[in-house]
């Protein structure tokens, strides 16, 4: 285990050792509040879009699932007559020139294992851009009339409408505290002023009142080098696996596999994780299965029993109901409705 995964599994679990590091923390929250300050008195300049604004991030570190829930939205959106486009800051990706309008034949390593996995599944126009606000710019260029940015709370040159938080409902907010002594991004208080919260499966803590609920559902086995299709059940391999998680908590993953009925050693590594041959060079004969974002870098490295597991987020009925709503504050997507989705 990493470094930086066992300092995160302490600021979840709240170990002892981190009291030593709130005056880190304090000086943390003072930046923070600073810059949320200039940009809420105009000291720093906010970008608004002439089209509607959905960001979706969370206040934690470490995966919660709020890539999936972006997919669901440009689905969601599309099917209702919406031209949704997707701006990304492309963590761990380094592109010649920005804005990138992902492609088909955009390589990974220029705009991050996210964005490339978000074009795969959704087909529909993302820009990677550091600049969000230009990046932005760029999908209202080509026609979206409404963005969605992943990851975006924090990126508050970005004007939005709605902003959704996505918290992990097996590891919460952890002890509660800021960077470095904890977990999270921003303070707790900061839930108070977005307009929802979605709890990603079963909450092993109280959840904010009004917070809603979402499951990240298996949807289907893929064959990574041949691209071959399988209902989740029957499995398509025989016998236990190896399984290889560089996402933000590749417990969950495991505990998926669990579930379906899968036997699996797990091999997690940092979140983005640059693969190697060696890191999927298994002398056992095993099977391989990894999830769809490690999917995006391990083609043309992984042995040939290599599976993806593809999931798709489900929202509870009182999310759904409450999105319906705020769309209809935005008005009638300005294409009509297409009934459509994706390419």
């Amino acid at each position: 285990m990493s470094l930086e995964r066992r300092w995160l599994e302490a600021a979840y679990r709240g170990d002892a050792w981190l009291l030593a590091l709130r005056p880190l923390e304090a000086l943390y929250r003072r930046a923070v509040a600073r810059r949320a300050a200039a940009y809420a008195t105009g000291s720093k300049p906010v970008w608004r879009a002439p089209v509607p604004v959905i960001v979706v991030g969370n206040i934690t570190l470490g995966g919660t699932g709020k890539s999936p829930l972006v997919a669901w939205l440009a689905h969601f959106l599309a099917v209702r007559g919406w031209r949704p486009g997707i701006v990304s800051r492309g963590y761990g990706g380094r592109a010649g020139r920005y804005p990138l309008r992902v492609e088909e034949t955009t390589l990974v390593a220029e705009c991050g294992d996210e964005p490339r996995m978000l074009f795969d599944q959704t087909g529909l126009p993302l820009v990677v851009d550091p600049d969000r606000p230009r990046g932005a710019g760029r999908l209202v260029e080509a026609g979206c009339d409404i963005l969605i940015s992943d990851d975006g709370l924090q990126h508050l040159a970005l004007g939005r409408d709605l902003e959704l938080v996505v918290v992990d409902g097996q590891r919460g907010v952890g002890n509660g505290r800021c960077l470095p002594a904890g977990p999270l991004r921003e303070p707790l208080s900061r839930l108070e002023g977005v307009d929802a919260v979605v709890i990603n499966g079963d909450p092993a803590f109280t959840p904010p009142e009004g917070a809603h609920g979402m499951a990240l559902v298996p949807a289907g086995w893929r064959h990574l080098a041949s691209g071959e299709r399988r209902p989740v059940a029957p499995l398509p391999f025989a016998g236990p696996v190896h399984a290889v998680a560089g996402i933000g908590h590749p417990g969950r993953f495991l505990a998926t596999l669990e579930g379906l009925g899968v036997e699996a050693t797990l091999h997690p590594f940092a979140d983005h994780h640059d693969f190697r041959g060696e890191d999927l060079a298994f002398d056992d004969g095993r099977p391989v299965v990894m999830t769809a974002k490690d999917a995006i870098k391990c083609r043309g490295l992984a042995p040939p029993d290599s599976w993806v597991l593809e999931v798709e987020a489900r929202p509870d009925a009182g999310f759904v109901a409450w999105f319906e709503a705020r769309l209809k504050a935005f008005g009638p997507p300005p294409g009509g409705s297409r009934g459509e989705a994706g390419r």
